[in-house]
This record gives C-alpha cells, sequence and structure tokens, in this order.
C-alpha cells in the first residue's frame, strides 16, 4: 500500500511539473510573439523586453535568443562610435555568441556579427567574420565583397595617407598618380601592393559567383585605380590598369541595367502581351 501510494505522488508531481513547464513555454511563446510585432513596428526596445521575457522564461528557447540578438543589432547606428551605441553593440554581440556557443555553424549570427562590427568600425574583425561565413557558405557572394570593400578601403586610407605625408599638394587622382616621386613610389608598392591584390581576388571570386554583381563590378574598377598607383614607374602598366577600370565601370552598369530589368519583370508577373 505505501508503495503504491508513492508511485502516485511521484506521478502528479510529474503531471505538475508538466504542467508548470508547458505553461511557461506557452508564456514565452506568447512574448516571442509580442516581440515580432513590436520589432515590426519599430520599437526595438519593447522588442528586446518582451524577447527577453520569453528567454527568462524558456532559456532553451533558441529563436527568441536569436530574435534578442537581432533587436539589439537593429539599435546600432552605422559608423558611430559612442559609449553609448558600442553598449547597444556589445549587447548584440553576446547575445549573438551565446547562439553560437549553441551551434558554432549558425551563419545568421555570423553574418550579424560580421555586421555589427562594421557598424562600429572594427574592420579588421569584421573581415575575420566574414572568413568565418565563407567557412560555412563558401559560396556566399556577399561575403566575398564585403572583404573586398574592405581591403579596397583599407588601401584607399593608405594611399590618400601617403600621398599627404611625402607631398601635401599632391591629391589621389584616381588615375594612378603618376606624380608620384620615387619616395611615394616606394611606399606605395611596399603598404598597398598585397591590400589590392586581396581586394581584387576577393571581388573577383564575387563576381564568379554572382556574374551579374554590379556593386562588386564598380569596386573592381576601384581596385584597378589602386592597383594602378603601385604600379609605378611603369607607366605603360598605369594606363593599361585605368583602362581595365574604365571598363569595369561599363560591366557594373551593363550588369545594374540588366538586374533592374530583371526585377522590372519580376514585378510585372511574368505577364507577356498578346500577339
Amino acid at each position: 500500500m505505501k508503495l503504491i501510494a508513492r508511485i502516485s505522488v511521484s506521478a502528479a508531481t510529474l503531471l505538475v511539473l508538466s504542467s508548470t513547464v508547458g505553461c511557461a513555454k506557452l508564456k514565452a511563446r506568447d512574448q516571442l510573439v509580442k516581440g515580432v510585432q513590436s520589432f515590426k513596428a519599430g520599437h526595438f526596445e519593447d522588442a528586446v523586453d518582451h524577447f527577453q521575457n520569453s528567454i527568462n522564461l524558456d532559456p532553451t528557447y533558441d529563436t527568441a535568443r536569436l530574435d534578442l540578438a537581432a533587436a539589439y543589432s537593429s539599435q546600432v547606428v552605422p559608423n558611430m562610435t559612442t559609449p553609448e551605441n558600442l553598449k547597444v553593440a556589445n549587447e548584440a554581440l553576446n547575445q549573438f555568441n551565446i547562439v553560437l556557443e549553441k551551434n558554432p555553424h549558425d551563419i545568421i549570427a555570423l553574418r550579424q556579427i560580421a555586421s555589427i562590427h562594421r557598424s562600429i568600425q572594427q574592420f579588421d574583425q569584421a573581415r575575420l567574420d566574414e572568413l568565418k561565413v565563407i567557412s560555412e557558405a563558401p559560396n556566399d557572394d556577399q561575403a566575398y565583397y564585403t572583404i573586398g570593400v574592405l581591403d579596397w578601403t583599407k588601401a584607399y586610407k593608405n594611399a590618400v595617407g601617403i600621398l599627404k605625408e611625402n607631398n601635401p599638394a599632391l591629391q589621389d587622382d584616381g588615375l594612378g598618380n603618376a606624380k608620384m616621386d620615387k619616395a611615394t613610389c616606394a611606399k606605395m608598392k611596399t603598404t598597398n601592393a598585397d591590400v589590392v591584390k586581396t581586394a581584387m581576388d576577393a571581388l573577383d571570386k564575387a563576381i564568379q559567383i554572382n556574374p551579374t554583381y554590379d556593386d562588386a563590378m564598380q569596386y573592381m574598377n576601384l581596385a584597378y585605380r589602386r592597383k594602378a598607383d603601385v604600379d609605378c614607374p611603369d607607366d605603360a602598366a598605369r594606363k593599361a590598369d585605368i583602362a581595365k577600370a574604365d571598363d569595369w565601370v561599363l560591366k557594373a552598369t551593363g550588369a545594374r541595367k540588366a538586374n533592374e530589368k530583371k526585377k522590372e519583370d519580376a514585378n510585372r508577373g511574368g505577364v507577356s502581351e498578346e500577339k
């Protein structure tokens, strides 16, 4: 009789626990739904509160965790490094890193982390983040494009700085800066040759994956103009690279027009005129 009583009590306890857990999960789901509604309405602070409540109710709710990170991320102002903006960025990064601790292959978290690091101007880290994205998604054309842009930006800043340092009156002309003296030329080669190459390699890969990637083509044009800098003192090579840059402008323009037409056709629903 005592044994039967113990079994009955244990079963009842399990039933109560199961009901409590189920109730918590339902409440967590309700908070998630409210968070999504606030997020869509642009009320990101309210969304953060709802998503955090959802996680408090169900710490295993991965969707709520990812949405909480996204809500923080949406409040990060690009290209601003104020303490307030960095605080929000770090909150977002912390949440995405918790997601990655459970699933290191979560591509959404990896992409968002890269985006946040770019927004707070931590460009070297952002580049490393994009390489992680590529390791998970080898055909991610946007990741290659982003690396190309980051490397080109670094090369551009280097070039402007070198020109200013060696000849304050000489401004970048975007045509290879043929007026550079030997010392400026030597420093340009040493500083920028490898950076320009990695930029072009990444952009080339993005275009291989997406042959109509007009933004990548436009940056390839800019990359060739930086390559023209490091051609010095070979003027023929400089002119050849500027010609290639001009070719990429034309390719980018053509690709952009093709992409716009494709969007227009899609918006029309593919309805053709009767003949």
